[in-house]
C-alpha cells in the first residue's frame, strides 16, 4: 500500500513538473486594464517604454494609427520580446521560441528557376529591406516567412515559386505588369481612396495586410520634439531617405506636403538622415520602426536619436500585389489570402512574428 502511495505522489510531482512546464509562455493575450497606456504595458510587461510601438504595431487592427485607441477591456496580443512577457493567456512555449531564436541564421537557399517554374504561382521579392525580406535573414526575413508558410497552407494545385529579384524598381515595371512573374511582396498601399492616380493604386491590386509596420518620427534628444498633432510639425524640416514613398505625408487629408506643412528634405540614406539629425540640421527623420531603430545602432547614435514622444507618423500595411493587367490576378491574391486567413487561425502566424520579433529586439 505504501509502495502504491508512494508511486501516486511520484506520479503527482511529475504531473506537476509537466504542467508547470507548459504554463512557461512568452507573449499571449493582455486585457487592457483601467489607468493602462502602450508604454505604462510596455514598462509593465516588458520592462522597456520603448516596446509601446511593437504593441501598437502588433494590434494596429485595433489601435490605429493613435496609440491612446486603446479602452478597459480591450484585448491585445503581446508578442514575444527578449523572453517577455510570461504567463499570458495564449502564449506560445518559450522552449519553442527559444530554440527557434538560437538557431544559426543561415542564409536561404533559393533553387533556380527552370521550365517547371514557369507553371507555377511565381512571387516576386527582393533582398535588402530587413527585417521583412533578405536572403541573408533567417527564413528570409518575417515576411518572406509569413508568406512560404501561407502558401503552404493554401497548398495551390499548381504549386508556387519566390524568386529574388534585388533591384526593386524593375518589380511593377516590368515584371509584374508583363506577368513575367505572378506576384511580389511586401509593398505598402497608398491611401487610393484620397489619390486614386498614383501608381500603386492605378496599376497594382493589393491583398490583405499581412504585417503592419510604423513608420516613426526619430528626434535629436537634445532638441526633441512630440507628435500628437500636425501643428505640432508646423515648419518643422523632416528628412526621408532617397526612393523612400513620401505618400504618407500627404494621405488620410494630412497634405503636409501639398500644402507645404512641412518641408521635406531627402536624404542620401537612412544613415544620412540620422547624421542631420544629430548635427541639427534637421528636425526630424522618419523612418519605419525596425529600420530606424537598426541604424541608429550601427552609427552608434542611441544616446542621441529617439523616437518621438505621441504618436508614429503612420501604420502602413504589408501587402502582396498583382498589377490589374494580370488575367488571373483576382485568384491569385484570394490564394495567398486564403492561406494567410489559416495560418493566422491555427496559430502559425503569431509563432513567426514571436520568433523574428525575438532576434530583431535582440539586435536592438
Amino acid at each position: 500500500m505504501l509502495k502504491r502511495l508512494s508511486a501516486l505522489a511520484a506520479s503527482a510531482i511529475v504531473a506537476g513538473t509537466m504542467s508547470a512546464s507548459a504554463q512557461e509562455t512568452c507573449g499571449g493575450e493582455y486585457v487592457v486594464k483601467r489607468g493602462d497606456s502602450l508604454s505604462l504595458i510596455a514598462d509593465k510587461l516588458y520592462k522597456n517604454v520603448s516596446v509601446w510601438t511593437t504593441i501598437q504595431g502588433n494590434n494596429s487592427d485595433k489601435i490605429g494609427a493613435n496609440p491612446n485607441n486603446i479602452r478597459v477591456g480591450m484585448k491585445l496580443r503581446m508578442p514575444c520580446v527578449n523572453g517577455l512577457p510570461t504567463g499570458l493567456k495564449g502564449g506560445t512555449a518559450i522552449e519553442t521560441i527559444k530554440a527557434a531564436a538560437a538557431a544559426p541564421a543561415a542564409p536561404l537557399v533559393v533553387a533556380p528557376g527552370n521550365a517547371a517554374t514557369r507553371k507555377k504561382i511565381n512571387i516576386l521579392t527582393g533582398d535588402d529591406f530587413a527585417p521583412f525580406t533578405d536572403r541573408g535573414l533567417p527564413k528570409g526575413g518575417i515576411l518572406a516567412d509569413v508568406v512560404d508558410e501561407a502558401m503552404k497552407a493554401a497548398d495551390p494545385a499548381q504549386g508556387y515559386a519566390v524568386h529574388w529579384v534585388n533591384d526593386w524598381s524593375a518589380h511593377h515595371e516590368p515584371l509584374l505588369s508583363n506577368a513575367l512573374l505572378d506576384i511580389g511582396f511586401p509593398w505598402f498601399k497608398p491611401d487610393c481612396e484620397a489619390d486614386p492616380e498614383t501608381y500603386r493604386c492605378a496599376n497594382l491590386r493589393f491583398s490583405d495586410s499581412m504585417f503592419e509596420v510604423l513608420m516613426l518620427l526619430f528626434v535629436n534628444k537634445s532638441a526633441p520634439i512630440a507628435f500628437n498633432s500636425d501643428a505640432d510639425l508646423a515648419g518643422k524640416t523632416l528628412c526621408r531617405p532617397k526612393g523612400y514613398s513620401t505618400y504618407i505625408f500627404d494621405q488620410h487629408g494630412r497634405n503636409w506636403l501639398i500644402n507645404k506643412h512641412i518641408n521635406l528634405h531627402t536624404g542620401d540614406s537612412p544613415a544620412d538622415c540620422f547624421e542631420l539629425l544629430a548635427e541639427g540640421k534637421v528636425d526630424g527623420a522618419v523612418l519605419n520602426e525596425f529600420g530606424g531603430r537598426k541604424k541608429i545602432k550601427e552609427l552608434g547614435l542611441e544616446d542621441q536619436i529617439v523616437v518621438a514622444k505621441g504618436q508614429p507618423i503612420s501604420v502602413d500595411g504589408n501587402h502582396m500585389v498583382v498589377h490589374k493587367s494580370h488575367p488571373n490576378g483576382p485568384e491569385l491574391l484570394a490564394e495567398f489570402e486564403k492561406g494567410l486567413a489559416m495560418i493566422k487561425e491555427n496559430g502559425t502566424y503569431q509563432r513567426i512574428i514571436d520568433e523574428h520579433m525575438t532576434r530583431i529586439w535582440a539586435e536592438f
